[in-house]
């Protein structure tokens, strides 16, 4: 079983938390760029421990709400296939419903536009 421990050990002695401490952002060093963008999303609670920051988080992002993202290009369906096409696009690996969907806009395309609007359909 493994122990439930840090990855890095603490400091042994008081030269390696000075050299610790001297790393550490703060006045004298400002945060790298990679650092910001780790510190980017964070929620900054000043007491009332575990029910206050529970409380910022959840009035910075409702249950279901997406994140920084794009707008989806994609609509969500329910549909049905027959077990030999979803057999042949999942034995091929991770990745089968984009391997699906390329396929599908590949029909799409080498049908045309043509025959869909001669059908009077927008």
């Amino acid at each position: 079983m493994k122990s439930g421990g840090l990855s890095k050990k603490f400091p042994a002695n008081a030269a390696q938390w000075e050299a610790l401490i001297a790393r550490a952002p703060g006045k004298d060093r400002p945060l790298t760029a990679k650092e910001e963008a780790k510190w980017s999303n964070a929620v900054l609670v000043n007491g009332g421990g575990y029910q206050a920051a529970r409380a910022a988080v959840a009035a910075r992002r409702k249950p279901g709400q997406r994140g920084l993202q794009r707008s989806p290009t994609k609509q969500l369906v329910s549909v049905r296939y027959s077990p030999e096409v979803l057999e042949y696009f999942k034995s091929e690996g991770s990745g089968w419903q984009t391997r699906m969907d390329e396929a599908l806009k590949q029909w799409v395309s080498a049908r045309g536009r043509k025959a869909h609007a001669s059908q009077g359909k927008t």
